[in-house]
């Protein structure tokens, strides 16, 4: 019987999506993908589909998730990109092989190398990465307004004023503890 693991919040965006494999970074941190088999499933469903994945893989994996979390954290705040960041994303971007292909429906897949997929896959997520931290989308990167989570998102809104990474999960939370703080304040208006 496979362990229960939470569930992917899967975003629009393949960088952002990736580091949101961590989540709740400044409260009870939930890691995603602690095993090289939740990789799997991970890229799966995002589109870059592998057969397996070593522990070395999975490191590695984690090694350019929390550098492109670092790496728009600091964009997303306008600071300067941490050396070490960009050292990893730069170098997982040039060590893959994948290829985008585009399919009959006019969309576009990506084809992966079958003797080093996962490296190809960390570098179409390294890639996407720099695309979005380099201001190459129309877009902004912005951090959530959740104190316990704080990650980098990528707001496509048409205003650019979007306060929660998802809002099924910080912004309905949010929204859950400022009601209970009026009440708690108001005992009265609960009546």
């Amino acid at each position: 019987m496979r362990a229960q693991f939470p569930d992917f919040r899967l975003g629009k965006v393949l960088a952002t999506s990736f580091t949101g494999t961590l989540s709740e970074r400044h409260g009870d941190a939930v890691e995603r993908i602690p095993t090289p088999h939740r990789l799997v499933d991970w890229l799966t469903v995002s589109g870059l589909a592998v057969e397996s994945c070593t522990n070395s893989q999975l490191e590695r994996a984690w090694e350019l998730r929390e550098s492109i979390h670092a790496a728009a954290t600091a964009a997303a705040r306008q600071d300067p990109l941490p050396a070490s960041a960009l050292q990893v994303i730069n170098d997982r971007s040039t060590q893959g092989r994948a290829a985008a292909v585009l399919t009959p429906e006019g969309t576009r897949q990506w084809r992966l190398s079958s003797t080093s997929s996962v490296e190809d896959a960390l570098g179409v997520i390294a890639a996407d990465a720099i695309s979005v931290i380099a201001g190459e989308r129309d877009g902004r990167l912005a951090l959530c307004a959740s104190p316990t989570c704080r990650a980098a998102f990528f707001d496509t809104s048409r205003s650019r004023t979007r306060r929660w990474c998802d809002m099924n999960t910080c912004g309905n939370r949010q929204k859950k503890a400022r009601f209970h703080a009026s009440r708690n304040e108001n005992p009265a208006a609960a009546q």
